[in-house]
């Protein structure tokens, strides 16, 4: 039933949504990309299961925590990674560099820890309610994780749109040294910055974990690759581009399961961004103007 397909197309799109705003909020403010994101993503997953499974927690507290857990671990990997080559004027290339290096040790210790074998959410985090509306049938997860996404979305939007800390988030990402003369803490919004975002890929972790059912240390490899794909196709840097992005892969992705087959999910959906990208080599809402250092 294509309505059904469309619904369960906006969860999985909504979750690549909120993966991919964090990814492109590095880039747009820092002029990183950090392929450290997906390590965070995992990283998340298991943090909120370990709070869930030993403490007893509730959803909503795993989530927090997972937040939490992994804006820290981002503000971690800017302070002792991305500021030491920012300070030493690195060029763009040598920070991706080193991100993959920290995302294959965090691999390496969660597996090291957990082990390499799936884990799943204990039954019973997500209530098994579901709403029937003619057709459609919508679970109380996919609800959430729409809802849960949007507002997420909706809220950095306004952000940086309409606050005083949004406009000095945009203006560093037009020129840091600029925004440093105008006198803003660009080094405090770095730090921010790196905060906020890892902090959004460890949600998307967990909805994610709860979306498929399973966890495991390599988990956000493939949401990596996916999350690249989704700025690229939105515009870097753009927020706006990573949402309709991440939308527009998950319904590309559910569409080519239903009609096509599963063995075809990732040809078709990688094969529409590239015809994207040929009709329009700068993304969605990107532009070809070179950030100012």
């Amino acid at each position: 039933m294509l309505e059904q397909q469309l619904v369960n197309a906006l969860s999985l799109g909504s979750v690549y949504a909120l993966f991919a705003l964090g990814f492109t909020l590095i880039f747009g403010v820092l002029g990183v990309v950090n392929l450290s994101h997906g390590a965070v993503f995992m990283v998340g997953a298991y943090g909120a299961l370990q709070v869930i499974n030993h403490f007893g927690f509730p959803l909503w507290a795993g989530l927090l925590f997972a937040f939490l857990l992994c804006g820290l671990l981002g503000l971690a990997i800017d302070f002792l990674v991305l500021k030491p080559l920012r300070a030493r004027g690195a060029p763009h290339l040598i920070p991706m560099i080193a991100t993959i290096g920290v995302g294959i040790a965090i691999n390496s210790a969660m597996q090291g820890i957990f082990g390499a074998e799936n884990l799943r959410f204990p039954a019973g985090t997500v209530s098994e309610e579901s709403l029937t509306l003619g057709g459609l049938h919508l679970t109380a997860l996919e609800l959430g994780i729409v809802l849960l996404s949007f507002v997420l979305m909706g809220a950095l939007m306004l952000s940086l749109k309409r606050t005083q800390l949004g406009r000095a988030m945009r203006a560093i990402a037009e020129s840091p040294k600029a925004a440093y003369l105008l006198g803003i803490n660009v080094e405090g919004l770095f730090y921010l910055t790196s905060f906020a975002a890892a902090g959004l890929g460890g949600l998307a972790g967990v909805l994610i974990g709860l979306y498929s059912n399973a966890l495991f240390p390599l988990m956000g490899q493939p949401m990596l690759h996916k999350g690249i794909a989704v700025i690229i196709l939105g515009g870097l840097g753009d927020v706006r581009g990573a949402m309709l992005g991440g939308l527009f892969l998950g319904f590309a992705e559910v569409l080519s399961i239903a009609y096509i087959g599963s063995d075809m999910r990732d040809a078709v959906a990688f094969g529409f961004l590239f015809l994207v990208l040929l009709l329009r080599p700068k993304g969605l809402f990107g532009s070809l103007q070179e950030r100012k250092v």
